[in-house]
Order: structure tokens, then sequence, then C-alpha cells
């Protein structure tokens, strides 16, 4: 039986996991708990070979969702677990192996992250209980970004907030953008010297991150994941003062003002009718005014966001596409790019046409930046990282 690694990833209302093979991380089973607390709660899982199989859970929390999980895999020869944790504060720059002195820090930075961490504590507890001797890791999705220096990361308000409160810029999806920062150093050359990116992680969330010499030196999302570019139903940046005038004007309070911010924004509020991407490209090839509008804040925002970040870096090397929106829609990646010319981008129609549905490659003409799609892969990275923990070495950024 191989030795696997268990990727689990808590949820506010879900539980994402993968069984990844130490000696082939393509070889996965991996699965998805979604619904959780509701009726309609299933559990699906995917074998190697790509079937299905669907099972109602209903009714069931986090711990109940991962039994099922756990159960379901059967006998396995596990090393060790890989736990996705949101936020690590400043407490953590690399992943760690999880302890009660670990469990009690990330309790500790949970006012950060109040939807996510009290999931991802759940699901350790929930980890711990079923496997007490196996040991476990945590991999943050703050870590890759604090190699940011305090011009990028600090805010211009009061330094007490700071130093009392930890009002700051963190960043997300660092798990992403380090896989990705990764692999582009494996394709171009495999030493990160000298090398400046954009990555552009787009999915239902999502931020730029400007990557050198492998290390996170800035990126759009800030104190929460709200911050930064327009997504799929978060709004990105605004004003800070809409939260007064909106309290003035419409007498909302500041927990409406958050969930108009978080839940009904973005390409959802924009366009009045999805926060799919695919909805929206599909409405827009109709003519329909909305969605064509929502699509063109979606890719002018993003630009202005990656010519932002952009300097942050001594040179461009090039820019990465990762996500759902990012790996597929090559419509996107183009409009986005138009918003760029002046950096002498050369991006190839028909090459950048083809790459979807997870092909990786690249779609310049060989001149100025290079043009990447790569398909993410976070659960295979908190695997690597998982063992590289438990081989007792160091987790850096970059990743040796």
């Amino acid at each position: 039986m191989p030795q696997s690694v268990l990727v689990i990833n808590c949820g506010s209302s879900s539980v994402k996991f993968a069984l990844i093979p130490t000696a082939n991380a393509a070889a996965r089973v991996q699965g998805l708990a979604e619904s959780l607390g509701k009726p309609e709660a299933r559990l699906t899982i995917t074998n190697e070979t790509g079937q299905k199989t669907t099972q109602a859970i209903s009714q069931a929390d986090h711990q109940s969702a991962l039994q099922a999980i756990f159960s379901r895999l059967g006998p396995q020869s596990l090393i060790g677990i890989g736990h996705r944790v949101v936020h690590g504060g400043e407490l953590f720059t690399v992943p760690v192996a999880l302890d009660a002195s670990v469990i009690a820090q990330v309790q500790a930075v949970t006012p950060l992250a109040p939807l996510h961490n009290p999931a991802n504590l759940l699901g350790i507890e929930a980890a711990q209980a079923y496997f007490p001797q196996l040991p476990q890791v945590a991999v943050f999705d703050t870590a890759f970004h604090q190699t940011m220096p305090p011009y990028a990361y600090r805010y211009a308000v009061p330094d007490m907030l700071y130093r009392e409160n930890g009002v700051r810029k963190y960043g997300f999806h660092g798990i992403s953008h380090a896989y990705v920062a990764h692999r582009l150093t494996m394709l171009n050359g495999q030493n990160a010297t000298g090398q400046g990116w954009l990555i552009a992680h787009l999915g239902n969330g999502c931020s730029v991150t400007a990557v050198w010499e492998g290390r996170s030196l800035d990126t759009s999302m800030g104190l929460t994941p709200l911050d930064g570019v327009v997504m799929g139903t978060r709004s990105g940046s605004v004003d800070p003062g809409l939260h007064q005038y909106l309290q003035r004007t419409r007498g909302w309070t500041l927990d409406a003002i958050d969930d108009m911010l978080n839940r009904q924004s973005g390409l959802l509020g924009l366009s009045g009718q999805s926060n799919d991407m695919r909805t929206l490209l599909a409405a827009q090839a109709a003519g329909d005014e909305a969605a064509i509008l929502a699509i063109e804040v979606f890719c002018y925002r993003l630009a202005q966001s990656m010519a932002a970040m952009s300097c942050a870096l001594p040179y461009l090397s090039g820019i990465a596409f990762t996500g759902g929106i990012g790996e597929n829609a090559a419509p996107i990646r183009a409009k986005t790019l138009q918003w760029l010319k002046h950096w002498n981008l050369h991006p190839r129609t028909q090459e950048n046409e083809l790459l979807v549905g997870g092909k990786e490659g690249r779609f310049d003409a060989s001149q100025g930046p290079v043009l990447w799609v790569i398909p993410t892969d976070e659960e295979g990275w908190i695997a690597q990282q998982t063992q590289q923990v438990l081989n007792g070495k160091t987790a850096t950024y970059p990743a040796q």
C-alpha cells in the first residue's frame, strides 16, 4: 500500500480533502463535503480514475462529515495530515507541525479570520481525534506573504492599531501563489534569481501577487480577503467612506454593509445575475449590457491591480494566470492584457484560446514579458509542504 498524505481544507460550510500518494501526487483520491448543516448536505468523492460517487449526509456538521470521509477512505498508509489554515497572522511564516501551542496560537489570531479559522480548527480537532498517533501539519494561507516589507504591508493609520490590534495587510491565497511561484521557477530555469512575476489567482475570490526571486513582495488582498480586485461576490477595494455614507443615507448597520460587500457585490452585484464568469461570458455574447459592464470592470480593475503590484518588482519577467477563471477564461485574460499594452506584451490569440481545461502553457510571442497559464494545485502543495515538515526540514520561501 503506497504511503500518502491526507490534505484537509475545512471551509465555513464545506470540507475539501485529497489523499495524495508521496510517490505519485497525480494519482490522488479527492472529494468535497458541501452544504454542511443543511438537509441537502452531500459528500462527493472522485477516485484516481476520475469516477465520482455521491452520498447524502443530511444535516452533517464538520465533525460528522470528516468521520464520513475517513470511513470512506478505508485502510491507508498515511504518513501525516496537512491542514490548510487560512490565517496565521504574523506568528507563522512557514508550515509547522501541529501541537497544543500551535493550536492555541491559531485560536489567538481567530479574530482576524472569524469565518475561516474556527472551521480550520474543527478539522484539526476531528483529525486528531480520529488519528491520534498521526503527525499533523498546518499550512497557512497567509505565510507566503510574510516576506512583504513593512512599506507594503503597513496601513497609514495610527501605529497603535498595528501594535495592539494587528491592523495591517496580510494577503491570502498564499498557498496557491506559492505553488505557482515555485512552478514558474521550475519552468524558467530552476533558479529564481532575477525573476519577477505577477501572479493572478482568479476564481470566486481573486488576488494579484508580486513575486521577486520566489518571495511575495506585495499582494492585493489586505487585512481581510475583501480588499483588492473585483471578485465573484466581493466588491474588492472601495472608498473607506462608503460605510459611513450608507449608514447615513440608508440607515444600514455595519453588519449589513459587510454582508453587502462580501456576498452581494462583485460580478454578482454589477451584473445582477451571477457570480459565475461562464454565465456572464455567455450573457455578454448575447449582448447583455449588465454582463458586459461587469466583465469590463473586472478586467480593468485586475489590470489596474497588476500595474500597482508591479511597483514592487525590480524587473518584470512575466504574468501567470491561475484559478478557475485564470485557467479557463481566455477572453478575460485577453481583455485584461489589452489594458497593459504599454508593457510591451505580445499575447498570441490562438495559443491563449487553447489554454483551457487544466492545460499549462505559454501564450506570448517570445517578445517582452512571458505570459503563462498555470493550473494551481493547492492540495499538492500542502502535501509537499507537509512531507517537508515531517522529514525534519525547515520550510522556506522560496521552496528549496
